[in-house]
């Protein structure tokens, strides 16, 4: 048998990857003594219902891209090899259960944790590590999770978003240094986000 894993997981479209993701999943692995941080791009993700989302391909060699060299990250394609809607709790659940599972959101996102699917399960299988917000008050989140299921990271603000990236691409300009280099070089070379809708539509980051 394997020997239980304490692994933090940072979820997303990633479309594309940005250093905020990257800052994130960083700042978990240090703060928190993780033995890995996971990046698992969306599959069919329910709660961005109304947009399309890019190729997960595209969206997934991005983010392998991203974290070349880094052996304490690593990118996870189970959601988009899953069948149906892309839920928190089910991705979760498909990790060993013997595994301590941190989840790397945004306070937002935690304070909207009874949105999600099966909410009071996920409060029972992982612990949230938080990424502070303006505008989120500190009690809406641990009201939402709960105080002992939070570590508040000590993230500097970054105000990237992959929605911004999207239509900086679309309207000529450049996001080198805002995405790893080798992503920047990914998107030109394959033309994303160059004017089509289906990458330009309003989306969270």
């Amino acid at each position: 048998m394997l020997a239980p894993v304490r692994r933090g997981i940072l979820g997303g479209t990633f479309d594309p990857p940005h250093l905020a993701h990257l800052v994130a999943a960083e700042t978990a692995f240090r703060q928190l003594g993780l033995e890995i941080v996971t990046l698992i791009p969306a599959g069919n993700p329910w709660q961005k219902a109304g947009r399309a989302v890019s190729d997960p391909r595209h969206r997934i060699a991005m983010t392998e891209l991203s974290i070349l060299g880094i052996d304490y990250l690593e990118v996870d394609d189970r959601e988009v090899r899953r069948r149906g809607a892309s839920y928190t709790i089910d991705t979760v659940e498909s990790f060993a259960s013997a595994d301590e599972i941190v989840l790397i959101v945004g306070a937002d996102a935690a304070a909207g944790i009874d949105t999600w699917h099966r909410p009071d399960d996920l409060r029972a299988r992982a612990t949230f590590a938080v990424m502070p917000r303006d505008g989120v008050a500190t009690r809406d989140v641990v009201a939402a999770v709960g105080q002992a299921q939070v570590t508040w990271l000590r993230t500097p603000e970054l105000a990237i978003s992959s929605t911004e990236l999207r239509h900086r691409v679309a309207r000529g300009d450049s996001i080198r240094f805002l995405v790893a280099d080798a992503v920047w070089r990914y998107v030109d070379d394959q033309r994303l986000y160059t004017g089509s809708s289906s990458t330009l539509d309003a989306a969270a980051p």
